[in-house]
């Protein structure tokens, strides 16, 4: 499961144990992005914060793992490249990436979204402002145009993001429930979201 975690949020966690659970996963790693290419950098916390607020999120699921190939990797970091090196570090593991439904309309302007579907079965997982019809309408024109293996995750609409997050710090507003406790004092400690990064 891939992401900017800026910050990691109940909604995450959500996804990944209905993902780990409905496709029988061994186990689910998040990778923290590096410099992602597609968002403003200068709003992404640095990478080791959010790889620290990752693991204070999932150290209680014995499921859940973090991966930092990504924060290490200098430059853009492009998901097709890291499906391809966890492929050549593990070549015998069936890998899935787990997505928001959104991301399904977007992944055709991602870099290389061929290298992206012939390494990995997608699951995206739905989201609101989309209804399943839609969904299963994109989700097979991506199977007809790349060979795409996805499958839909039958999961509650989650209406947590990290920008809402962010926003609510930044009024000075509670973000109680919305990301693990463990999460919500890093946070708090570190003062993080006060200002724009």
């Amino acid at each position: 499961m891939g992401g900017t975690f800026n910050p990691i949020h109940m909604g995450h966690l959500i996804i990944a144990e209905k993902a780990r659970e409905q496709f029988c996963l061994d186990e689910v790693i998040f990778l923290p992005s590096g410099i992602p290419y597609m968002k403003n950098e200068k709003e992404v916390l640095a990478g080791h914060i959010r790889t620290e607020m990752t693991r204070l999120a999932i150290d209680d699921n014995p499921f859940f793992k973090v991966s930092t190939i990504e924060i290490e990797k200098a430059g853009p970091t492009y998901t097709y490249e890291t499906l391809l090196t966890l492929r050549d570090n593990n070549p015998n593991t069936n890998f899935y990436f787990i997505m928001g439904a959104d991301s399904l309309w977007s992944i055709e302007k991602w870099k290389n979204p061929d290298q992206v579907f012939a390494n990995c079965h997608v699951l995206a997982a739905v989201r609101g402002g989309r209804s399943m019809t839609e969904l299963e309408i994109q989700a097979g024109h991506l199977t007809h145009r790349f060979g795409a293996e996805i499958s839909l995750l039958q999961t509650s609409h989650i209406e947590i993001s990290s920008s809402m997050i962010r926003r609510l710090v930044k009024e000075g507003k509670s973000i109680r429930y919305l990301v693990p406790e463990t999460v919500y004092d890093y946070i708090i400690i570190h003062k993080l979201y006060k200002e724009e990064n």
